[in-house]
């Protein structure tokens, strides 16, 4: 596939004719199966890119997130809102860091600057965004496949895990210890219906009403998102869950990698696409049920990546002044009109 020759197609007119893009994009690559190396025929063509954003976003009224042409699967985040992305070490975000560089359509030289400070956005955080939310999909396709067979008490088990990484990760960015502690468990249920539930023990002193507020809203919306599983129609095509549980296992394939090696690696090597690619024609699926060795390989790329995390040598938080002196660089161009001159 030639994407070059594509981009000069008027279905993507929109790239040089919008004031917002055009040669202010400074990155621009493929993204989605092709990104990946999960392609085969008939696949979308996904673009995803970044573009600088505007004086008067910056120093005046107006405000601009992001541009998206659904026809062509084509988003270009503005600078500013892909940063706010990376710091949480967005998947569909940071991925766009990782292209092998036959893969980028437009990398100027502020894309490149880009490139090259990739780094400044890694951190533990990759921890809930590429494994622990991984592992809560498995879960919820998990339950999805096997509601009817799968006891209460054990969706609550899954439940209980999902809720305790999404704890550990509002912990990483509040510190807690300092207004007490809480505790997470299961034990008999006394909501009508349960055989068991999870519960919550809390003591806190002095604590700031609004990051309660934050804490609970976490929690809850891991309940609730569970919860609409048995209000849902389930009877997905095989297709459609045999891609879901691909991209399950490549989430946990690039979040060791970030937190192992410290690298963005968005186009898989050749093991790992053989992997990938035989989950999604179908050969781990019997009956529109997952079979048992795909669980048993899915809970050794969740050991390896528990072992990761717990190795890392990450920073907890990405360094936010030294991720604000690259931003400032990159918008002082936008400010003083000199961006055209360095790309």
């Amino acid at each position: 596939m030639n994407f070059q020759t594509l981009l000069q197609t008027s279905d993507y007119n929109f790239i040089r004719t919008n004031p917002r893009l055009g040669q202010r994009i400074i990155l621009l690559g493929v993204s989605g199966s092709y990104g990946y190396g999960t392609n085969r025929e008939g696949s979308d063509i996904d673009f995803r890119g970044v573009t600088l954003n505007l004086p008067s976003d910056l120093i005046g009224l107006t405000a601009f997130e992001q541009f998206e042409d659904r026809k062509t699967d084509t988003v270009i985040y503005s600078f500013n809102k892909l940063v706010r992305l990376l710091l949480d070490c967005n998947p569909n975000t940071i991925e766009l860091l990782g292209l092998d560089p036959e893969q980028y359509l437009i990398c100027n030289d502020l894309g490149q600057m880009l490139l090259d400070h990739r780094r400044l956005f890694l951190s533990k955080r990759a921890a809930q965004s590429f494994g622990h939310y991984a592992d809560a999909q498995l879960r919820r396709l998990q339950n999805a496949i096997a509601r009817d067979t799968l006891p209460q008490p054990s969706r609550e088990e899954h439940i209980m895990r999902s809720v305790q990484h999404a704890m550990e990760d509002f912990n990483r960015r509040n510190d807690q210890s300092a207004y007490g502690n809480a505790r997470l468990y299961i034990d008999a249920a006394e909501t009508e219906d349960l055989e068991t539930e999870i519960f919550l023990d809390m003591n806190y002193q002095h604590y700031p009403l609004r990051k309660y507020s934050q804490c609970m809203n976490t929690l809850h919306s891991v309940i609730c998102d569970y919860d609409k599983i048995g209000k849902r129609n389930h009877k997905k095509d095989d297709n459609h869950l045999n891609k879901h549980a691909m991209h399950l296992v490549r989430l946990f394939m690039m979040g060791i990698d970030i937190l192992e090696h410290q690298e963005i690696r968005t186009h898989r090597g050749s093991e790992d696409l053989k992997l990938l690619c035989s989950i999604r024609n179908g050969e781990y699926m019997k009956d529109g049920v997952l079979i048992p060795a795909f669980y048993e390989f899915v809970s050794e790329y969740e050991a390896r990546f528990a072992e990761a995390e717990s190795r890392s040598t990450l920073p907890e938080n990405p360094d936010r002044e030294a991720v604000g002196r690259f931003v400032e660089t990159i918008n002082r161009y936008v400010v003083t009109g000199e961006w055209n001159h360095a790309i």
